[in-house]
């Protein structure tokens, strides 16, 4: 018998010789299930930190006030008793002020459960008063533009993942987006008092209320899911108000793919207000094609460098082909094989053609040609096969690796779109098959969730702003214009013609409306992306890499704001294709199987079972140790085995698991 086993199977008889010998029980102590009471009254506040908790796969429950058969919030609803043990049903509760109910009974309940068992209480939205162990307002009034600190407090506890200034947006000038009142805490007795936690010119945004044994965290301000500042603090007061131990995990993630990487795009026509190819409606109209130079790969690589952020580079090799055929050489080629080791590099099929129906363009819009039974006709299974396979066999032979089980087409074609094709290609899921792809890439504007086809899954992609066909920031604005313009200032009307969907601004100038206009809107947009929890990757192309290399401002905008906020312990997740396919996969199963895991936190550990085989994510203080230690820790309670749980990230420890798991709870800072 090996040594480490004598001595285990030594331990667990002497364990054994111990528990036998006559001892006084220890009854056990209360026990808290680790999932939040959401009180809601529709108000944006309160569904704002309900869409946190969804985001972060937080177990919760809704009570909607709203609803004349919802349940009473009384001692029956909020506790009963296991094994003998006192049971809290909720770990924490969400309530959109510091007393919403018509029924005092209610609050009195709610109270009587909080100070029995130290469950903590966010109230959302809070006018300052001695309720909330604050004075009288000092300032009533907009928000917006203001810079708001975290305190020290704060930051040494559940929002030590951010570094301390917090901006408050201001989209709209003249349009009042966030509401707030400032105030000062009321003086302190024994036992009670008022921690501020966000303060603006030294008075109070938000900050917790201690007295009687309960402790509430309050906001002064309104809020809603979309705004930044609360995004930005979301996951502290989700942290704060769980004490940092509950199911579910947060990361920000940011992957940008750069499509069309050897083959070029259709230039923009700023005359005809078309891109030849594609909707021109005069054939005579032409423009040159875009396609990188050697240049911009170097730029391309030092960027990525100096960012310390890679960019993915999706592939057509027969656009290379094409230059070679044309020019006898292709320099683009080289500069890539030259720097091949400081890219990551993807699949975009060899020659970029459309993988779906057979596209019919003697009408507008364009629709799928019918054989004469009058079936579609569609792209066969050995063509698309030969698309995946033999770019990748080209880049093989020209000294490029890349992980060959992810693919994106062009155009993300092959896939259902709407209206033309509603279905997908039938025969696009053998040729993944035959060529083992698992991820395959989709646009998020079209087809947000994550599916199957056949063996693969897709991995949504967010389209940001900048479009293929465009070199500079004057092809640009031009463009955007044409959009989002009036017939009046020389557009579309397409804004006029559908304004549930596209809204008419004024026209931007040439030379100052990227920068000005376009590069922080995108901004905006994408840095809600990376606050959700969301790992779907974001798109652009070659061509904006090219020329004015107008991709750089708004990746510098983003990375800067993000930087300029979250500290170091909250770095941006940017893998590959097939890890964020992963992750998404492993979100929707958790999404699914949450409410039928059991998960507790009673005398120190945390107890989990009822997942199977579904990974489920934990969310633990620093210091936790994972004492599951399958049979011999089992028997004898994590004497063995204990490891450090988890991945540290923003301060705490997080990780999935799978199984009947058992964590000792590290001491809480928060």
């Amino acid at each position: 018998m090996n040594g480490p086993l004598l001595r285990a199977l030594s331990v667990l008889a002497l364990t054994a010789g111990l528990v036998a010998q006559p001892q006084a029980a220890r009854a056990a102590g209360p026990r808290v299930e680790l999932r939040v009471l959401v009180v809601s009254d529709g108000g944006p506040s309160v569904r704002a930190m309900t869409e946190q908790l969804r985001s972060e796969g937080v177990p919760h429950r809704v009570v909607d006030l709203n609803d004349g058969s919802r349940p009473a919030i009384d001692a029956g609803f909020l506790q009963d008793t296991v094994a003998g043990a006192p049971r809290a049903r909720y770990q924490a509760v969400i309530l959109p002020n510091g007393d919403p109910f018509e029924n005092d009974a209610e609050m009195a309940a709610l109270v009587a459960f909080e100070r029995r068992f130290g469950i903590r209480q966010l109230s959302a939205y809070v006018y300052p008063g001695a309720a909330s162990g604050l004075g009288a307002p000092t300032h009533a009034g907009p928000m917006d533009g203001a810079t708001a600190e975290l305190t020290p407090a704060a930051r040494a506890g559940a929002f030590r993942y951010l570094k301390g200034t917090v901006p408050f947006e201001d989209l709209v000038p003249g349009v009042t987006e966030t509401y707030g009142y400032l105030a000062t805490p009321l003086p302190g007795t024994e036992g009670a008092g008022f921690e501020p936690y966000l303060t603006k010119d030294g008075a109070v945004l938000a900050g917790v209320h201690t007295r009687d044994g309960r402790s509430e965290m309050v906001l002064t301000f309104s809020t809603n899911a979309h705004q930044t500042q609360f995004r930005t603090l979301a996951h502290g007061l989700l942290t704060w108000l769980t004490r940092g131990v509950r199911l579910g995990m947060n990361r920000q993630y940011l992957s940008v793919h750069v499509d069309d990487v050897f083959a070029a795009d259709s230039r923009w026509s700023t005359s005809g207000n078309c891109t030849p190819g594609e909707d021109c409606a005069d054939p005579e109209t032409t423009t040159q094609p875009i396609r990188m130079t050697p240049a911009d790969v170097t730029q391309a690589a030092d960027w990525q460098d100096q960012r310390d952020f890679k960019l993915d580079m999706y592939f057509n090799g027969g656009g290379s082909n094409d230059a070679v055929q044309q020019n006898g050489s292709d320099p683009l080629l080289a500069a890539f094989q030259q720097k091949k080791g400081r890219f990551r590099f993807s699949n975009h099929t060899l020659d970029h053609t459309y993988l779906g129906c057979e596209q019919d363009f003697t009408v507008r819009p364009w629709v799928c040609k019918k054989n004469a039974q009058g079936e579609t006709v569609w792209a066969t299974r050995p063509y698309i096969r030969s698309q995946f396979a033999d770019n990748r066999a080209w880049a093989v032979r020209k000294g490029f690796s890349s992980q060959w089980d992810e693919v994106v087409t062009g155009e993300h074609s092959g896939l259902r779109l709407l209206p033309q094709q509603p279905q997908d290609n039938p025969n696009l899921s053998g040729a993944v098959a035959d060529t083992g792809v698992k991820w395959l890439g989709s646009d998020a504007s079209r087809d947000f969730e994550q599916r199957p086809v056949g063996q693969a899954l897709t991995v949504p992609r967010y389209p940001m702003a900048n479009y293929f066909n465009v070199g500079t920031a004057a092809e640009m604005v031009d463009e955007y214009n044409w959009i989002y313009n009036s017939r009046a200032d020389g557009g579309s009307g397409i804004c006029e013609d559908d304004p549930q969907t596209v809204t008419c601004i004024e026209p931007l100038d040439p030379a100052t409306g990227y920068a000005g206009h376009i590069v922080p809107l995108d901004a905006r947009i994408t840095l809600s992306h990376i606050l959700r929890n969301d790992p779907r990757p974001h798109y652009v192309h070659q061509s904006n890499l090219a020329e004015g290399r107008i991709l750089y401002p708004l990746l510098d905008r983003i990375l800067s704001d993000y930087r300029a906020v979250f500290a170091d312990n909250s770095p941006l997740i940017n893998q590959r294709m097939r890890d964020n396919g992963a992750e998404l996969k492993r979100q929707a199963a958790w999404n699914d199987a949450k409410n039928d895991v059991t998960a507790y936190w009673q005398d120190g550990k945390v107890h989990i079972s009822g997942g199977g085989s579904t990974p489920v994510p934990i969310t633990m203080p620093e210091g936790t140790k994972d004492s599951s230690g399958g049979l011999l820790g089992g028997l004898l309670g994590g004497a063995l085995g204990t490891d450090t749980f988890g991945v540290r990230y923003g301060g705490e420890r997080s990780d999935y698991k799978t199984g009947v798991i058992t964590l000792t709870v590290g001491a809480t800072t928060v």
